[in-house]
């Protein structure tokens, strides 16, 4: 947060305009939701959201899917993980080493996929899908039905429709992947490169390691109500909504 508020033209305004010289609340300036920024905002000014020694502005939803991948499922290095999305979708860069990734619009998924896909299975390797529930459904009945209930669902879900699993990872479109049911059946999140917090808004959010765009503290579209706890198994952080 220090860093952003030296660097980044978003996060110094905002801050200064609610009278502080420093990313600690005053007292008697405690701003709105306790300091925490509308991500829609964030977003909608995203040239700000750049550190002034400059950086890109591409907002990379599949950010993080890597390592909350390996949370929700075992995923080796001769899988083959098929993303679905829109045009928007892009292929992540942090899966494990050796995995294969290809990004399919489920509603006319390419031959060239299919055929990859297809001889993932004949060679007996994992094939996992992941998306959100009307995803995987349009794409498994573009499957043939003998190689459709051989590929792994991983639901994809966004703060307001977590559910109890028993597989899937934690979305925001803009900020990418931030946590994942692990076998303890909670959505824990990933926090070596997320930071959480609960506000009066909601929960907040911050990417610990991305460079640019530099989202700190922001709160997702519809401000989430939730807290942040200690897993009473692991002791990691896990989301509770």
């Amino acid at each position: 947060m220090r860093s952003a508020f030296a660097t980044v033209p978003f996060y110094r305004e905002r801050w200064a305009l609610d009278g502080r010289t420093d990313p600690v609340l005053v007292p008697g300036r405690t701003g709105t939701d306790s300091g925490a920024a509308p991500l829609a905002e964030a977003v909608h000014k995203i040239v700000d959201l750049v550190p002034l020694a400059g950086g890109t502005q591409r907002i990379e939803p599949s950010r993080g899917l890597g390592p909350v991948l390996r949370k929700a499922r075992s995923v080796t290095g001769d899988a083959l993980v098929v993303v679905l999305g829109g045009d928007e979708a892009r292929a992540p860069v942090d899966l494990p080493r050796g995995v294969r990734c290809c990004v399919v619009d489920p509603d006319v998924p390419a031959p060239s996929v299919l055929a990859e896909l297809s001889s993932h299975l004949r060679r007996g390797r994992r094939v996992l899908a992941v998306g959100d529930d009307k995803q995987l459904a349009v794409f498994a009945a573009a499957l043939p039905e003998d190689r459709a209930y051989r590929v792994e669902s991983v639901p994809r879900r966004e703060l307001d429709t977590m559910d109890s699993g028993p597989y899937g990872v934690l979305h925001d479109p803009a900020l990418g992947y931030l946590g994942a049911i692990e076998e303890c059946g909670r959505w824990h999140l990933d926090w070596p490169r997320v930071y959480a917090r609960a506000t009066p808004g909601g929960l907040a959010f911050t990417l610990l390691r991305q460079d640019s765009p530099r989202f700190v503290d922001v709160l997702p579209a519809g401000g989430v109500r939730g807290e942040i706890a200690p897993c009473p198994r692991h002791g990691t952080p896990v989301v509770l909504t």
